[in-house]
C-alpha cells in the first residue's frame, strides 16, 4: 500500500497501472476538480481522462456584464463556494459558507461571446438561480455560463486539459515558508504525483506521460498568479507565494514563474489514486 501525501490515507495501486510497460517514476497522490472554474476544488479518488480532459471539470465559468472571465484572481472568496454537478441528471448545487445551498436543474439559454484570457470563446448562458446567488454573495454582477464542450473551461483549452505537479515541488516551496504547511490545493492542479524529485516534471515538457490508463502529451509549464497566494478554502491571501517562487525566475520555461506542467490527453483512460505515472 502507498500513502497519499495529501490525505494521509492508504491508496492501493491498481492492477491495471501495474501492467504498464517501463519502470514508473511515481504514483498519483491527489486528483482535484471543480465543475465551476474559480470555485473550490474537490478531491476525487478516480476520474476519466477524455480528449477534452476530465468530464465535469471546469464545465462552467463566470463572466461579468461585459462577458469577461471572473475567477479567483479577481474575487478570491469564490474559493469558499463548493460546487457539485451531476452531469447525468443535469443538476448543479452550490454550497455557500453561511450554509446556504442552491440546487437546480441546468437549463441553457442564449449563446454569447466571452473573453477568456486571450481567447474569445462562445458559451451558453446558464438559466437558473446560481448567477443571482453568486452575485449576491460577491457583491458583483456575475453570470454563470457553460463552456464550449470542445474547449472546456480550463485555461489552455484541450491542449492544457491536464495539469500536473509533483509533491516534491510543493515541498520545495514549503521549505521556504519558515515552517508553514503548503496545501497543494492552492495550485488547483488536476493531478499530483509523488516520486519525482522537485521540479522533475519540468523535464517532461515535449514528452508523453502515462498516468494510470491515460497517455498525456506534456506541452508546457504552468505560470503562476495571485490565486496561489490564497487559502484554498476561503480565498483569503495568506501566503506570499509569488515572492517565495522567486527562485523559479529566469528559467527557460514556456511561461514565467512556472510551477507544474500541463498537457493534452492523447489516449483516454481511467486514473485512480495510487496509479503509476511513467514518462516515456
Amino acid at each position: 500500500m502507498k500513502v497519499s501525501q495529501v490525505t494521509g490515507e492508504e491508496v492501493p495501486r491498481s492492477a491495471d497501472s501495474a501492467q504498464q510497460p517501463g519502470p514508473p517514476t511515481g504514483f498519483v497522490t491527489a486528483l482535484t476538480t471543480t465543475p465551476v472554474k474559480g470555485l473550490r476544488v474537490n478531491a476525487q479518488s478516480e476520474l476519466t481522462l477524455e480528449r477534452t480532459g476530465a468530464p465535469g471539470n471546469r464545465t462552467f465559468y463566470l463572466v461579468d456584464e461585459r462577458g469577461k472571465l471572473v475567477n479567483g484572481k479577481r474575487i478570491g472568496i469564490l474559493s469558499a463556494v463548493l460546487a457539485d454537478y451531476d452531469a447525468n441528471a443535469g443538476e448543479l448545487t452550490l454550497s455557500f459558507p453561511d450554509g446556504t445551498v442552491v440546487p437546480g436543474e441546468v437549463c441553457l439559454g442564449e449563446e454569447i461571446e466571452t473573453r477568456f484570457f486571450s481567447r474569445r470563446p462562445m458559451a451558453r448562458v446558464v438559466i437558473g438561480p446560481w448567477s443571482d446567488a453568486l452575485s449576491a454573495y460577491t457583491g458583483q454582477a456575475l453570470r454563470l455560463v457553460r463552456a464550449d464542450p470542445d474547449l472546456s473551461g480550463v485555461d489552455r483549452g484541450p491542449r492544457g486539459a491536464v495539469s500536473l505537479i509533483s509533491r516534491a515541488s510543493v515541498e520545495r516551496l514549503e521549505s521556504l515558508t519558515g515552517g508553514r504547511t503548503v496545501d497543494s490545493r492552492r495550485f488547483r492542479m488536476l493531478v499530483e504525483v509523488a516520486g519525482p524529485a522537485a521540479h522533475e516534471e519540468d523535464e517532461w515538457v515535449g514528452r508523453t506521460v502515462r498516468i494510470g490508463e491515460a497517455l498525456v502529451a506534456i506541452h508546457g509549464h504552468v505560470g503562476r498568479c495571485l490565486v496561489t497566494s490564497q487559502q484554498p478554502d476561503t480565498g483569503i491571501v495568506d501566503l506570499p507565494t509569488l515572492e517565495l517562487l522567486g527562485y523559479r525566475r529566469g528559467l527557460e520555461t514556456t511561461e514565467p514563474l512556472a510551477f507544474g506542467v500541463y498537457g493534452e490527453v492523447v489516449e483516454p483512460g481511467e486514473v485512480r489514486l495510487g496509479d503509476d505515472v511513467t514518462p516515456d
